[in-house]
């Protein structure tokens, strides 16, 4: 993919899949939390010595939660703002800024890839 072709990619067009590797779980309140194993070196020299935690819990907020849910390795970004913007309204805003931190964030720490 050349220089060009990457600049015109619109980041609303990516499908966001979840990675096999996290754990979560859906509370009754339908808050998710994702549980990540935390492991090599230094994770153990931590647990071990500073008494760091094996698994770390990350809860996410009403929204988060919304979008974890509806990722299906189907819908793009696009169409999953339509639906929290149906869901949640005004509150949302500004949507695609915020999806897009949204997903660069779980892209970031590996809780999701994209579909090529």
């Amino acid at each position: 993919m050349s220089q060009t072709e990457k600049k015109s990619e619109n980041y609303l067009d990516r499908i966001p899949i979840r990675t096999e590797h996290i754990h979560w779980s859906v509370e009754e309140s339908g808050l998710v939390t994702l549980d990540v194993e935390n492991k090599g070196v230094f994770h153990r020299f931590a647990q071990k010595f500073f008494h760091k935690p094996k698994v770390s819990h990350i809860h996410l907020d009403p929204m988060g939660s919304f979008v974890w849910c509806l990722i299906d390795g189907s819908r793009d970004i696009l169409s999953l703002s339509a639906l929290v913007k149906e869901q949640f309204g005004e509150k949302a805003s500004p949507l695609y800024e915020r999806l897009s931190k949204y997903f660069h964030i779980l892209h970031s720490y590996g809780f999701i890839t994209f579909k090529k």
